[in-house]
């Protein structure tokens, strides 16, 4: 089968997963309106007051199309912080109040838009109740940073950890403690009733780090978080307002995050990477390729995984193991990139580089990466394939993908040959997902 072939299939498979985890679909399953109750994801809510809305997320537009179709006219306001450049034209409703803001580094429009949250949950009654739906990016898009720490702080000190190579609860446990809402501080200072539906990006389905988990109890501490910034060396290199703030609250002169909340608000995970893998094995299966989810955990360094992910499809297409082939191996997760190069890419780009150079002996594989939110990185590229043609296009363009690799720069080199997966932001936000499909050795 040829290449081409297989990326025809891979369309197919990346459709199916999408479609599944997509998060209008799954906010309409889980809400219902019955008189005056407010059922969501199993739990019940008397509206007794006002019903108002808080999105947030990658997924906030898809997620607030859903609540609006269950809720209708019931719905008495709604903010909802979106990533800059998201479609809004969907979304045209008077009640909503539409604020754009910054992904993966914050910005002042964060800033403005989580001031406009806080005022909206500072101003409810103990008989209004607030649907708030959650998505992957909600740590990004609405930063509320504690003094004395600043915004530009809040900013150098993200920017610093994602180059380091932190994974995602790493980050968001110093999130959490730089935010005067996330760790459960936003629903501490709810008077009514918080019912939260979150779409999970994050490995384990956690909610305490889902968004940096403004509506629900924190487990961990500012002693958590000082010890995530020795481990990646960034204790002296982070704001001293950072390390500051950090060694106040280890003294406990300022309050931790929520270590409980009131039983009144509830909260339910409606979607998540798991979803999304499940989809792929069965559309793998309609395409005649035997499907086994490998993980739903996939972390560490990208480029590690990308050479694991090739080993088990060389293992899969010689020796039959994990199964035989024709199949789809599938691994969902986030791993990361530790930045010491130069050049543009993304998690899913260097997970397809790096098992491109050990799939070149390997003619009936092609491996797909991609971020199901559609984009990655410091590219406007959502990943990218992986085959045995991959390396030896780049190095006929004049490329050396040892250097682009070294050089943090897989874009480069996947532009160049044609690789990279490009969809623009697709509304959803459940992990990544990496897929290898192996057909039977040629026969001569």
């Amino acid at each position: 089968m040829s290449i081409d072939t297989l990326k025809e299939v891979s369309a197919r498979i990346r459709a199916a997963a999408l479609a599944a985890a997509d998060p209008g679909a799954a906010v309409r399953r889980a809400v219902s309106l019955r008189g005056d109750t407010l059922v969501a994801a199993g739990s019940s809510a008397l509206l007794r007051g006002r019903l108002s809305l808080i999105a947030v997320g990658k997924a906030a537009m898809a997620m607030t199309r859903g609540a609006l179709d269950r809720l209708g006219s019931r719905l008495d306001s709604g903010i909802v912080v979106h990533p800059h450049g998201y479609p809004t034209n969907a979304l045209s409703d008077a009640r909503l109040e539409l604020c754009p803001s910054a992904h993966p580094v914050p910005d002042e429009h964060g800033l403005a838009a989580a001031g406009r949250v806080l005022a909206a949950v500072d101003a409810m009654g103990e008989g209004d109740l607030c649907l708030v739906l959650l998505s992957g990016g909600g740590s990004s898009l609405l930063p509320c940073p504690l003094p004395p720490v600043t915004l530009d702080e809040m900013m150098a000190t993200t920017r610093l950890l994602l180059m380091s190579g932190a994974d995602i609860h790493a980050l968001n446990t110093v999130r959490k403690h730089l935010s005067a809402l996330a760790g459960g501080r936003l629903a501490l200072r709810c008077a009514g009733t918080m019912v939260t539906l979150a779409l999970s990006d994050v490995v384990g389905d956690d909610p305490a780090v889902i968004a940096s988990g403004p509506t629900v109890a924190d487990p961990s501490t500012f002693a958590d978080a000082a010890g995530v910034l020795r481990r990646y060396r960034l204790q002296d290199r982070v704001p001293r307002a950072v390390t500051a703030l950090f060694d106040d609250g280890c003294a406990g002169r300022v309050p931790e995050t929520a270590k409980s909340l009131p039983p009144r608000h509830a909260y339910a995970v409606i979607a998540s990477g798991n979803v999304a893998a499940e989809a792929a094995a069965v559309e793998a299966n309609r395409c005649g390729f035997a499907p086994l989810i490998l993980t739903t955990s996939l972390q560490g360094e990208a480029r590690e995984a990308g050479r694991l992910l090739a080993s088990v499809a060389t293992e899969c297409r010689m020796h039959e193991r994990p199964l035989p082939a024709p199949a789809c191996i599938i691994a969902a997760g986030e791993t990361t990139v530790t930045v010491t190069g130069s050049g543009s890419g993304g998690r899913n780009q260097e997970i397809a580089l790096s098992a491109a150079m050990e799939l070149r002996d390997q003619p009936d594989v092609l491996l797909t990466s991609f971020a199901t939110d559609g984009k990655e990185g410091n590219t406007d590229a959502a990943g990218a394939y992986a085959s045995s043609e991959t390396v030896a296009a780049g190095i006929a363009r004049g490329l050396d993908p040892h250097a682009c690799l070294g050089n943090n720069d897989a874009h480069r080199f996947l532009s160049a040959t044609g690789e990279l997966i490009v969809t623009g932001p697709t509304g959803t936000n459940v992990n990544d997902l990496s897929f290898i499909l192996v057909t039977r050795p040629s026969r001569p």
